[in-house]
């Protein structure tokens, strides 16, 4: 190998982004300190000079200059002989320096070099990224979609790093091909047959967090204070929050003026539903909250048990339990209790159940109804057609025919 290969292989060094150039030059010396060490036995009478902008790097060799015949140590001597055939005018007890050229070193040897530059440098380079997105765990990353697989999403952040966005921490509705920007928070990073592996999220609670954090200066600034945040990925959010200054509404600072604000994070959340509250100690109240938008009518506590029975008119309860049941359990997830939602008795005394029509209705059809928190007759009329379209996947045909038998029982 000569000095050609070792500039080449030096260009190589410098395309490394989380080196800097005294790093660089440290590594390259120690590696040729120990290569010296290991052919002279001690490499303290060598000064290496390492040039990266070159591409090349200097050695020379530091003797005494000895009488003829009194070299003990040939490392670190010189027979005055020999040192005048370097310079002239040398003495003896003067001191000599002379250049290594690195053919001066076997083939072997030089590609030892090579081989452990690489080796340390590489290394060096996977600490650093490793070391990197430790610190930025839970804080939001801006990459481009590099490659896309079945299972995951391969990430180049500004500087080509590597970093993976699995399918299971992907937004359902997430749709991303190859050159699309993409932003998540970094959720963890593992080391891997010392491989750093940097793993984001899009479904984190931490993700919603840091996007208000972005949206709203006032959270950024500690002025307001999430207080928890729980999730169903692309379906729905609620985010409770509080404020430490009075004349500050915290929801409203949040939503922003017509929802300004909000916008930006629902549009990066593929339109999930986000419910922000006010945080309060009072635990009926929060509860009352957490079930928005359906209006309770009364709650009766069971703190020991942290279980909650909520009372409500019977128009509401389709809103408390929400499509597909996320807003009740969202609420049970946000106030730590388990909500039971039942219909206010003083207002439903002649309501009929949805099942006693399983004679007339099928009972797929009542099933889908009571999944929407419809499960009396008068819990389904009280909505319209279309809401009752939206909120179920059944046809308006048949939502027609359910209404006509339910209208029939109390005429």
């Amino acid at each position: 190998m000569d000095n050609i290969n070792l500039v080449e292989t030096f260009s190589e060094f410098k395309e490394f982004k989380n080196i800097d150039r005294e790093t660089m030059m440290r590594i390259i010396e120690d590696v040729f300190r120990t290569m010296l060490t290991k052919r002279y036995g001690e490499d303290s009478n060598f000064d290496v000079i390492v040039n990266i902008d070159r591409g090349d790097l200097e050695i020379w060799h530091y003797r005494e200059i000895v009488d003829d015949g009194e070299v003990e140590d040939a490392n670190t001597q010189i027979a005055f002989s020999s040192a005048i055939k370097i310079e002239p005018d040398f003495e003896v007890g003067e001191e000599v320096s002379e250049q290594i050229k690195l053919s001066d070193f076997g083939r072997r040897e030089i590609l030892s070099i090579r081989q452990n530059l690489v080796s340390k440098i590489m290394d060096y380079e996977k600490d650093s990224v490793y070391k990197k997105y430790r610190e930025k765990v839970g804080g939001i990353v801006t990459g481009e979609v590099y490659q896309v697989w079945k299972k995951e999403i391969l990430v180049l952040d500004d500087e080509g790093i590597e970093l993976i966005l699995p399918k299971s921490e992907q937004i359902p509705s997430d749709y991303f091909k190859k050159g699309d920007t993409i932003r998540a928070v970094v959720s963890k990073v593992d080391l891997r047959a010392s491989n750093p592996v940097i793993i984001l999220s899009r479904t984190s609670p931490v993700f919603l967090e840091r996007l208000f954090e972005s949206e709203v200066p006032e959270i950024y600034d500690g002025l307001i204070t999430i207080k928890k945040i729980v999730r169903v990925p692309g379906e729905r959010a609620k985010v409770a929050v509080e404020s430490y200054d009075d004349r500050i509404d915290p929801v409203g600072a949040c939503v922003g003026m017509k929802g300004s604000r909000i916008h930006g994070i629902v549009r990066e959340l593929r339109n999930e539903n986000i419910d922000v509250i006010n945080y309060t100690n009072n635990r009926q109240l929060y509860i009352q909250r957490a079930l928005s938008p359906a209006k309770v009518t009364s709650i009766h506590l069971d703190i020991e048990n942290h279980r909650a029975d909520v009372f409500m008119k019977p128009d509401q309860v389709s809103l408390a339990i929400g499509k597909g049941g996320f807003n009740i359990k969202l609420a049970g997830l946000l106030t730590e209790y388990e909500i039971d939602v039942y219909r206010d008795t003083d207002t439903d005394s002649e309501d009929v159940a949805l099942n006693e029509f399983n004679d007339e209705i099928d009972q797929w059809i009542i099933d889908e109804l009571v999944a929407i928190g419809c499960d009396t007759a008068k819990s389904v009329l009280e909505l319209d057609i279309k809401e009752l379209v939206n909120r179920t996947d059944l046809e308006e045909e048949t939502i027609n025919e359910v209404t006509r038998i339910l209208k029939a029982e109390f005429e």
